[in-house]
């Protein structure tokens, strides 16, 4: 997608340092972070939002690239977050996950 942000990060069209890296994801530190560690995982080929994922090989290196991440940064204990819509808090529109960790956090969300 020409103008989404995410795809230019996944490009490496953007800098960003990934705190890792596989052939289908990258994950990079949220640059408005809502906890001490906030990651984004995301996928290097373009989907708007979970809706429109249509390959569970995606959706399977996703949830492997959160493991990874988390195993790599020794966190135990965290919270992961899909926002699927305007209505649910997406603000990008480029499929990503939220690892949140480093604080207790608060149920319900927002």
């Amino acid at each position: 997608m020409e103008n989404c942000i995410f795809c230019k990060i996944a490009n490496k069209e953007i800098p960003s340092n990934f705190v890792y890296e596989d052939e289908y994801t990258v994950a990079f530190n949220d640059l408005s972070p809502q906890a001490p560690t906030h990651i984004l995982v995301i996928p290097k080929k373009h989907f708007s939002s979970l809706n429109e994922v249509d390959d569970e090989n995606i959706m399977s290196a996703l949830f492997k690239a959160v493991q990874n991440v988390t195993k790599k940064l020794g966190i135990k204990e965290y919270r992961t977050v899909i926002n699927t819509g305007e209505a649910a808090g997406q603000t990008v529109f480029h499929i990503h996950i939220h690892i949140l960790a480093g604080r207790p956090l608060k149920w319900p969300p927002g």
